[in-house]
């Protein structure tokens, strides 16, 4: 039996429930982790509350795809990983058939990755969504390279700021947005080149004085919405609009038919075109373990909760306040 998260109906932080389940063998292609800390990520909140992009099937449903532990057992065709090795689980499956809000789980092999030697639970838990998905829109999908500007909306998220490394790695100038001044010291302090605090300044005259009239040759937006008119406003000739989240809530109009049709490049990323295709996630598994390795990249983490407290961590998320990731740490 394991302590897991789970919860019978849409609703709330306060639906969440942590119960005891029999967790079982891995089967083929699987592995039975020992969770010692999970990435929360916005997905949960959306599967929760029934607004995800995939639906719940049954009820009571688990949640999580992301952590960091231990492997216990390694199913039936498995190679490369074997008992006691320490490594991280990354997006790479439905929450419909694993969860990793638990103190044991089974994942599909395909979703684990060998944690960098060194590299504690909290880190582990906290470094690799972040950095898979925006090395894969942005390096894999977009080509970024050396002299781009890339304009990145919720920067103080986990993603926002992996962004702000990987543009710097590749020697791209990254610019973030950010709503209020609140977060702009912390964002110049992680690597941002420039802030727009998009209150108080216009965008599209900011990026445009920055780039010297030229645009940006990359948006990675996270929020959607009407929003995303002014930043195709500020995208230069042939580049790339990505739009990775929703966080707006509100319908998001296709700028084109707004703009009168320009060479515009807008298209939609997850992280499961990266995690799901073994040759991406290899090449961008050595991306970011370089990184790592020169201290190039580092995951940051914004508060860490303990498995008890896994509500006040949906809560904390949904506030919207955090700048890095936000971890929940399992006892055992």
């Amino acid at each position: 039996m394991a302590r897991t998260v789970r919860f019978h109906e849409h609703g709330g932080p306060e639906v969440l429930r942590i119960e005891d389940v029999e967790v079982g063998e891995p089967g083929p292609g699987e592995l039975l982790v020992r969770v010692d800390a999970i990435g929360v990520n916005r997905a949960e909140v959306l599967f929760r509350t029934g607004h995800y992009i995939e639906p719940v099937k049954e009820f009571p449903a688990r949640l999580g795809t992301e952590a960091a532990g231990v492997v216990e057992a390694v199913g039936p065709g498995v190679i490369g990983f074997a008992a006691g090795q320490p490594v991280s689980v990354v997006p790479a499956f439905s929450m419909n058939r694993h969860g990793v809000y638990a103190e044991r789980a089974i994942v599909p092999a395909t979703a684990v990755l060998h944690r960098p030697e060194g590299m504690d639970a909290v880190s582990g838990a906290a470094v690799w969504m972040p950095f898979l998905t925006a090395y894969g829109a942005l390096v894999e999908v977009g080509g970024m390279r050396a002299g781009d500007t890339v304009v990145l909306t919720a920067a103080s998220s986990s993603v926002g700021l992996a962004a702000i490394q990987v543009a710097r790695r590749v020697g791209a100038v990254p610019v973030a947005t950010t709503r209020t001044p609140a977060k702009k010291d912390a964002l110049l302090a992680a690597g941002a080149a420039d802030v727009i605090v998009t209150d108080q300044e216009d965008v599209v005259g900011r990026v445009r004085e920055l780039t010297r009239g030229r645009g940006a040759e990359f948006v990675f937006d996270a929020v959607a919405g009407p929003g995303v008119l002014d930043l195709a406003r500020v995208v230069a000739p042939g580049g790339t609009l990505f739009l990775y989240g929703a966080l707006s809530g509100e319908p998001t109009p296709y700028p084109g038919f707004e703009l009168g049709m320009p060479a515009l490049n807008m298209r939609t990323y997850t992280a499961l075109e990266t995690t799901m295709d073994p040759e991406r996630l290899r090449r961008a598994e050595a991306f970011v373990a370089s990184g790592l390795r020169t201290g190039a990249f580092a995951p940051v983490v914004d508060r860490v909760f303990t498995l008890d407290e896994i509500a006040d961590a949906h809560r904390h998320m949904e506030a919207g306040n955090q700048v890095g990731k936000i971890v929940v740490t399992v006892a055992h």
